[in-house]
C-alpha cells in the first residue's frame, strides 16, 4: 500500500466577517444610546429595557428597530464567515441573529402582553449565550475557539442572561442587566473573529 496524505485546511476569518463582528456591538450600543436620547425626560436606561425603545409607543422607535435588525444581520454574516468555528456553533450564532431580527419584527405593544416578542427575545438571548459552547474545535485552533475558553465564555454569558432574567422577575435595574448581557453577547463574536485571524489550521493524516 502507498502512503496517502489528507490535508484539512480551515481558512482565516475573512475581512467581511471581521467587519460584521465589529459592527454588531457598535450598532447595538450606539442604537440604544441614541434612541434613549429621544425618549421623554425621565427615561432611565438602567430600569427600562432595550425593547422599550422599539415599542409601538416609543419616540422615534425606528432607531432601535433598525439597530436590532442591523445587529441580527451582523450576527448572521459573522456566522457565515467563522469558518474556524464548529458548524453547530455557527448555526447557533445564526439562529441568534435571526431571532434578534424577529425581536424587531414583533415590537412591544403600547399595553398588554407580547408573547411573540417574548419568544423571539428568549430565543435570541439563549442562542447568543450558548453558541460558544458549540463552536470549539479539537486541536490547536484559535484561542477563543478552544474547548475551555469556549465553554467558559458560554457559562459567563449564560450567567449574565440569568442575572437579567432574575431582575425581570424581582424588579430593579432591569435595563442595566439586559444591556450588560446583550453587550457581552454582541462582543464575543468579535473576539472569536479576531482570534480566527491567525494562521490557518492544518491537519494531516497518513495511511
Amino acid at each position: 500500500m502507498g502512503l496517502r496524505h489528507t490535508v484539512i485546511m480551515r481558512a482565516s476569518t475573512p475581512w467581511w466577517a471581521l467587519l460584521s463582528a465589529a459592527a454588531a456591538p457598535v450598532v447595538l450600543i450606539g442604537g440604544w444610546s441614541v434612541a434613549a436620547q429621544r425618549q421623554p425626560r425621565g427615561y432611565d436606561s438602567t430600569v427600562a429595557t432595550i425593547s422599550s425603545l422599539a415599542a409601538r409607543d416609543a419616540n422615534d422607535r425606528w432607531l432601535m428597530t433598525l439597530a436590532l435588525v442591523g445587529v441580527g444581520v451582523c450576527h448572521g454574516v459573522t456566522a457565515l464567515g467563522l469558518s474556524r468555528a464548529a458548524p453547530a456553533g455557527r448555526i447557533a450564532l445564526g439562529v441568534g441573529g435571526v431571532a434578534t431580527v424577529l425581536v424587531a419584527c414583533f415590537p412591544l405593544p403600547a399595553s398588554g402582553s407580547a408573547p411573540a416578542h417574548a419568544v423571539a427575545a428568549g430565543a435570541a438571548f439563549g442562542a447568543l449565550a450558548v453558541w460558544p459552547a458549540f463552536a470549539w474545535r479539537r486541536g490547536r485552533g484559535p484561542v477563543a475557539l478552544r474547548p475551555v475558553v469556549s465553554v467558559a465564555a458560554a457559562v459567563a454569558l449564560l450567567g449574565l442572561v440569568g442575572w437579567f432574567a432574575f431582575t425581570l422577575s424581582a424588579g430593579g435595574r432591569v435595563g442595566l442587566a439586559e444591556r450588560v448581557a446583550a453587550g457581552a453577547q454582541a462582543c464575543w463574536p468579535l473576539v472569536a473573529a479576531l482570534s480566527g485571524r491567525g494562521p490557518q489550521d492544518r491537519k494531516a493524516a497518513t495511511r
